[in-house]
């Protein structure tokens, strides 16, 4: 939003003015003062009023959304995005009219989704905006369709090594991924999961109940 100036006797009523006008709460306001009040003759001639500038502060989603839309332009690709709030957090779907264009957006096993959700909350972090909302991001349904798989290994892993009774290591997983696994067997009776390894390579390890 572009600056707007406000005057007041006092610099608190500038604020106030301009929270009234621009119809927000405090803590979305941004101001300077311009100038300082200035009590005339006497106190009655020629004193001078407290002048600010103002400016309410960018959305989270709004950031966000301009971040990803330049993005998405810059690889070639033309998206439009669907928001929703969540609690704390700010959903954004990015969808696209062709599907080879929303692989790209989404890359192998969601390694480019992971990358711009990644650098989506840098860049909003990184503002001064009106709330700390964090970004999740979506490609058209990507993230439910790939829980729904991640849950299906998990239960699949877990009767194997129940049947084997022999641990089983996954394949190393983003922690997202890999919280859906622990989340998806927290309550097995016939095997318990672990992470381990470090950075890129952590992995779940699924172990028979002894």
């Amino acid at each position: 939003m572009a600056t707007k100036t406000v005057k007041g006797r006092t610099v608190d009523e500038a604020v106030q003015k301009a929270l009234d006008e621009l119809n927000v709460k405090k803590d979305q306001l941004m101001y300077n003062v311009i100038e300082e009040p200035q009590k005339g003759f006497l106190g009655l001639f020629g004193g001078k009023p407290a002048v600010i500038e103002v400016r309410v502060k960018p959305k989270t989603e709004d950031v966000a959304g301009s971040f990803l839309l330049k993005t998405a332009e810059l690889m070639g690709l033309s998206v439009t995005i669907e928001q929703q709030r969540d609690g704390k957090y700010v959903a954004l779907n990015l969808v696209t009219s062709e599907n080879a264009d929303q692989g790209k957006l989404i890359g192998k096993k969601g390694q480019t989704l992971d990358s711009l959700e990644h650098l989506t909350n840098l860049v909003v972090a990184n503002q001064d905006t009106s709330d700390t909302s964090r970004i999740r991001l979506n490609a058209g349904g990507y993230r439910e369709k790939r829980e729904e798989t991640l849950r299906q290994l998990a239960l699949r892993i877990s009767q194997k090594a129940h049947t084997t009774k022999e641990k089983v290591v996954l394949e190393p997983m983003s922690a997202r991924e890999r919280k859906v696994i622990h989340t998806t067997l927290a309550d097995s009776q016939i095997v318990t999961t672990e992470s381990k390894g470090n950075g890129s390579k952590r992995h779940v390890v699924v172990e028979p109940v002894k």
